[in-house]
């Protein structure tokens, strides 16, 4: 008898069935990933429930035992495959006894006898069964026994380069939104509850509403950014200035990402609001003194707004 590999996916929620599902780790949720999961979205019949094949922890991490920062954690992965058409999200344990699998047992005992899969959408490189050892072209062959059509996506390029998550993650380290943006096809955005901070903002002149951010996403360069930022506390947009990193001025002692709001005045204790960052306004630099730290927040302040006009206007 074969193992149920899916008795705990998905939060506990329950398995839906026959399925049409697009496989791969979708960490970004890039143009490439948006053109695999359309074309399923497209194919799917109309009695399966569109669905994404993912893994918990990334196989890269599993390998190599280090932990594996994410441009998207669950919570806003699913959130975006939701925008996208996706109807459930299975999240596969990666373990030992899933990395065995063979090809074709993978095939069989997965995606045949526990997924009841019908169609499935995949990147041109995916790769998949112990050591990586099927194709998307194997997969295409294993699935064909079944009567289970496989659609190989060829890659999403922007000019000669490839849309890829590393592409993304390389943009991002050089502080590069922009970039980031083309390749995702939305800003890269922080998402986080409103914490007490130190309140050295106010202080300042300059109050900030500081994140606590999921522990595995992935943060950009540190320095300062002009941001948009939403949330249920917000009825309007409202623009702003993140500060992500150790903050040198003050000695901090952690990374922190604080965001002043330009036009917005109140309580955000406890609330979600989600940080939209849309250029790249300086590196993170130790100031001689505080006052020079509090006109260089001015200047900060006024150069995103500046950037912004052009993005949004004021609400």
């Amino acid at each position: 008898m074969s193992k149920c590999f899916l008795c705990q996916f998905n939060s506990g929620l329950p398995l839906q069935t026959p399925t049409a599902i697009a496989l791969g780790n979708f960490d970004g949720v890039h143009r490439g990933h948006q053109q695999v999961i359309r074309t399923l979205v497209a194919a799917a019949p109309p009695d399966c429930y569109r669905s994404v094949i993912t893994f918990s922890p990334h196989p890269q991490a599993f390998f190599t035992g280090e932990a594996r920062l994410l441009l998207t954690p669950e919570a806003e992965k699913r959130a975006l495959l939701s925008q996208y058409g996706i109807e459930q999200v299975i999240v596969l344990p990666f373990t030992h006894a899933l990395a065995q699998l063979s090809p074709l047992e993978f095939v069989e005992q997965i995606l045949v006898q526990q997924l009841q899969a019908k169609v499935l959408s995949v990147g041109f490189n995916f790769g998949f069964g112990r050591g990586r050892s099927g194709t998307a072209e194997d997969l295409r062959t294993l699935c064909a026994a079944f009567g289970i059509p496989v659609h190989i996506v060829p890659p999403y390029c922007r000019g000669s380069d490839r849309v890829s998550s590393s592409a993304v993650r390389a943009a991002l380290a050089e502080g590069d939104v922009a970039l980031a943006r083309e390749l995702l096809g939305r800003a890269y955005s922080l998402t986080g509850r409103v914490i007490q901070g130190e309140q050295l903002g106010r202080q300042l002149g300059f109050p900030t509403a500081n994140l606590a951010l999921p522990p595995d996403k992935l943060l950009p360069r540190y320095g300062v950014y002009a941001c948009r930022v939403t949330g249920a506390a917000f009825a309007n947009e409202q623009l702003g200035v993140v500060n992500i990193g150790m903050r040198p001025t003050v000695t901090g002692r952690q990374v922190t990402t604080e965001v002043h709001l330009l036009n917005w005045q109140g309580n955000l204790y406890n609330q979600e609001i989600t940080l939209h960052l849309e250029a790249f306004i300086r590196p993170e630099v130790r100031f001689p003194s505080l006052a020079a730290l509090q006109a260089q927040i001015a200047a900060d302040c006024q150069v995103a707004a500046n950037l912004l006009e052009r993005v949004v206007s004021y609400a």
